[in-house]
């Protein structure tokens, strides 16, 4: 290998090349004597000083046009191999690649004698290097040895040759896997915190089949704050939310756990939808103004056959029919939680027998690639053709959006299906209303009235004695404290019956301890002593509602 042509394509090298080569020259035969042989030149009265006389008086050392190429690559502190032809022979390995990965006899090819090459799969790149005479580059490759390196073949112009430069990054490599395992520590906090704060089991009204899925975002992206739950009133009516924050990490599940919290309390107060978004828009913005969330909130009364809904900055439900034919939620909506200055309002959808409602947040129809109504489009068109369990439906829904594990976005789906039902099914599930007319004499018609629907629905005795004592004291607390229109509601289904009496005053009634002395004040005392559950609420014309439970024995 000619190290002097080599060297002349070095920067800076091209006159010490031309040195090299003028053999005629005493002092240079000399030098290069000298430096093969490893001894002293002999003197001679017409050769230049050394270089430590120069240096000794304060002149600069050897510039770099007075190295040869050996003298550079010798002097790296990185290793360096340079190999010759089309089978990559070694022509010369410099110390500190011996020291790395020890001595390469000269001459063999680099397949043989050069395995770590192979290691830092760096042989493959040879040949392109040759065939393009364009640089190739391996970034962090890790040896037996136990170092990252990243190796830099390139080409020699003219030579048949590659220089093979291996940078030792080990030390960055370790920092970076160091930062890797704390940001997979720091997900896997998250992802734990978020799915705690998650439901562990969804409650599963009478009327209703509900299921919910939540995957987190690939380990590419961090965790959010997707959330959903499942919350029933009492009287059979059922509460859904869903809600994402629109941040990352521990933080953003954090908030996502407060807001959870907060929507539960509120609903028990039996809030109408928007009361309950106007509610938690404050609570957002004091728990941080810098995050912002959307949310939906809607109600489901099986008398009615719709769920009532309020939306802040959320993703349209969508409802399919039993014929396949899927609505999309309609306005009102309103901007996201945290923002304020907006009153928010509440808006409908029907979900009657065999309809299926789907809710869900945005990692589910965004992409970067589209537009996010045409997302909402295809979960339409999937969802039209989505049929079987609750769970069913939501495995399908991912799989036809294209979520996989490494999606970039958490997301999370809510299904909620208000099954037909027919056959022996269906008469476990019947409703009786009576208005209540006229002064006091609604009250022993409605005891008469209790009395035959409850014989008829083949109540035990003790059971149907315990519902007519409580619709007897519901009728008289509505007639002493309200005001028509009053109406009586006996409802049952598989599980419990529900006794509701409805009037036009919207003072709600409240548990007290009444005095020995008191001849009134103990109707809710002993509903809330015999019953399951008992809980009062505000109807939209105006009025309230008083309803109580009654467990049936399974």
């Amino acid at each position: 290998m000619n190290f002097t042509r080599w060297s002349a394509r070095l920067p800076g090298t091209q006159r010490r090349a031309a040195a090299r080569d003028d053999r005629s020259s005493v002092p240079a035969a000399r030098a290069e004597y000298a430096r093969t042989e490893g001894t002293p030149a002999p003197p001679d009265d017409d050769a230049p000083a050394p270089s430590g006389t120069a240096v000794a008086e304060g002149l600069p050392g050897p510039a770099l046009d007075d190295l040869s190429a050996r003298e550079i690559l010798g002097r790296l502190p990185a290793p360096v191999a340079l190999l010759h032809g089309p089978d990559h022979r070694v022509a010369y390995v410099n110390d500190a690649y011996e020291a790395a990965f020890g001595p390469r006899p000269p001459g063999v090819p680099a397949a043989e004698a050069m395995p770590e090459l192979d290691r830092l799969s760096v042989l493959p790149l040879l040949d392109q290097v040759l065939r393009s005479g364009t640089p190739r580059t391996v970034k962090s490759r890790r040896t037996t040895e136990g170092g990252s390196y990243t190796v830099t073949c390139t080409p020699i112009a003219g030579e048949d040759g590659v220089l093979v430069y291996a940078a030792d990054v080990t030390d960055h490599a370790e920092a970076a896997e160091r930062l890797r395992t704390s940001e997979r520590r720091h997900r896997e906090t998250a992802v734990t915190l978020q799915r705690s704060l998650l439901p562990q089991e969804l409650e599963q009204p009478d009327d209703l089949r509900i299921a919910a899925t939540y995957q987190p975002g690939g380990t590419d992206a961090a965790v959010g704050g997707d959330w959903y739950d499942v919350i029933t009133l009492g009287a059979g009516r059922t509460a859904l939310v869903i809600g994402d924050v629109m941040g990352r990490g521990v933080r953003a599940a954090a908030v996502m756990g407060q807001l959870r919290t907060a929507v539960r309390a509120y609903a028990r107060l039996d809030l109408p939808p928007h009361e309950v978004i106007q509610l938690l828009d404050v609570l957002a913005a004091e728990i941080d103004a810098s995050q912002i969330a959307t949310c939906v909130y809607a109600v489901h009364d099986p008398n009615e056959g719709q769920l009532v809904y309020a939306s802040a900055g959320h993703l349209p439900i969508l409802v399919r029919d039993e014929d396949g034919t899927v609505h999309r939620a309609a306005d009102p909506t309103g901007p996201p939680l945290g923002t304020g200055g907006w009153v928010h309002t509440s808006g409908t959808i029907a979900l009657p027998p065999g309809s299926t409602a789907v809710l869900y947040t945005d990692g589910l129809v965004e992409r970067r690639s589209e537009d996010i109504d045409e997302g909402v489009a295809s979960l339409a068109r999937a969802l039209s053709g989505a049929k079987g369990s609750p769970q069913v439906v939501c495995d399908r829904l991912i799989r036809s959006l294209g979520v996989t594990a490494e999606h970039d976005d958490d997301v999370a789906v809510l299904v909620v299906q208000h099954p037909a039902r027919t056959g022996t099914n269906a008469e476990l599930f019947h409703n009786a209303a009576l208005d209540l007319l006229g002064g006091i004499e609604a009250a022993p018609r409605a005891r008469a009235f209790a009395t035959g629907v409850l014989s008829s629905w083949r109540f035990p005795v003790e059971l149907r004695d315990l519902g007519v004592l409580a619709t007897s004291e519901l009728v008289a607390n509505s007639l002493q404290h309200g005001t028509p229109p009053m109406r009586l509601g006996l409802r049952r289904t598989d599980r419990r019956l529900i006794i509701e009496v409805t009037d036009g005053d919207d003072h709600l009634p409240r548990r007290r301890q009444a005095e020995p002395a008191d001849e009134a004040g103990r109707g809710i005392s002993i509903i809330a002593s015999i019953a399951t559950s008992w809980g009062s609420r505000r109807t939209p014309g105006g009025g309230k509602a008083v309803w109580c439970e009654f467990a049936l024995p399974q």
